[in-house]
């Protein structure tokens, strides 16, 4: 399953001469750190940035320097300055903060995990969490990207875009079988789309991981806007996907009303 790892975002496309390249490339290469890329090298990143290794070479040097990044001489990782960056969207954005007192008492009340996430590029990014007692072994946090067309949050974000929009994005990105029961199809995927958009929320059962079963509605603000996605997720031995969603969609979908309330246009 892939977990918080930064794929390169391509070229912005903003033929401006006020358009800043270098801070561009500097960013990419300081979120293509994950878990499952906690230290590269310099050939690693330009790989995973589709930049030259001079240029991942001058990037990371100049991270180094400005603290962000520390190395060993031959490989890089992040320091904790690097949170900086994550923390000026947290404090900076009500969403993640009015969710997150939501998403702790869904938590607490069905002893799951519960997320809140936007889409970002062809993934759904993780802006607020709360994990239960009983956790799973996933690994998901604040940051963590999951791939939109597999699951159930980026399901719920894909769908929320117009029709035509919806199926521009999934024909363009990357779409492979992550576990054996994974939907992955350009057809089968726009009928859960079409499905999604009827019934007001998606599900994904063991797609993304075996054994673990998830669930998304969407997010509005007061203005009706869709501005998120929230999920709950569940260890599939615990019960079918029918009693999933019977037990906990309608608190999935209460947390969302009460969410919709606080939420101005931004």
């Amino acid at each position: 399953m892939r977990k918080n790892e930064a794929a390169p975002q391509g070229s912005v496309d903003l033929p401006d001469k006020n358009f800043v390249a270098s801070l561009q490339k500097g960013l990419e290469v300081l979120t293509c750190f994950g878990r499952q890329h906690s230290r590269l090298t310099v050939s690693e990143v330009a790989r995973l940035t589709a930049c030259s290794p001079a240029s991942a070479r001058r990037s990371l040097l100049t991270l180094q320097a400005l603290g962000y990044l520390d190395s060993d001489g031959k490989r890089f990782w992040m320091l904790p300055k690097a949170l900086l960056v994550a923390h000026a969207y947290l404090a900076s954005r009500a969403t993640p903060s009015l969710a997150q007192p939501l998403l702790d008492a869904l938590s607490e009340r069905t002893r799951e995990s519960a997320s809140l996430g936007k889409l970002l590029g062809d993934d759904a990014i993780i802006i607020a969490r709360s994990t239960a007692r009983r956790s799973l072994s996933t690994g998901l946090g604040i940051g963590s990207r999951l791939p939109a067309y597999c699951s159930a949050l980026g399901r719920v974000l894909l769908a929320s875009l117009p029709p035509e929009e919806a199926e521009r994005r999934v024909r363009a990105m990357p779409r492979q079988p992550l576990t054996a029961r994974t939907v992955y199809e350009l057809k089968p995927v726009l009928a859960l789309l079409a499905r999604c958009r009827e019934e007001g929320y998606a599900g994904n059962d063991g797609e993304l991981e075996l054994g673990v079963r998830s669930m998304a509605v969407p997010v509005h603000d007061r203005s009706g806007a869709m501005v998120a996605a929230m999920s709950i997720a569940v260890r599939a031995e615990r019960m079918s996907f029918v009693e999933f969603r019977d037990a906990f969609l309608p608190a999935l979908r209460k947390a969302s009303a009460t969410l919709a309330g606080r939420l101005y246009p931004e």
